[in-house]
């Protein structure tokens, strides 16, 4: 049987991240400690940042998890979703 791989939540995150950056038109070279809200998003761009996270990943962030420390970084967002799809 063929399997694919799939590429790293890290990876992901960071093809997520720079996806919306080029669609609002913001700068998209980001380092994966560089703080997204530095970066041009505002609070409307991190839901939306989050709701394509739960999507890509299949997961359901809980309430007490969307505080502004989880989405600070692609680092942080890795972190969290890791952690997420561990307790899965």
């Amino acid at each position: 049987m063929l399997e694919t791989t799939r590429p790293g939540t890290a990876v992901m995150v960071m093809q997520i991240v720079c996806g919306l950056l080029e669609r609002l038109g913001l700068d998209a070279s980001i380092e994966p400690n560089d703080d997204l809200a530095e970066s041009g998003l505002t609070s409307a761009d991190m839901v939306n940042l989050m709701l394509t996270v739960e999507d890509e990943f299949n997961i359901g962030i809980p309430e007490r998890e969307m505080r502004p420390a989880n989405f600070r970084s692609i680092s942080s967002i890795d972190a969290l979703v890791r952690s997420l799809l561990a307790r899965a």
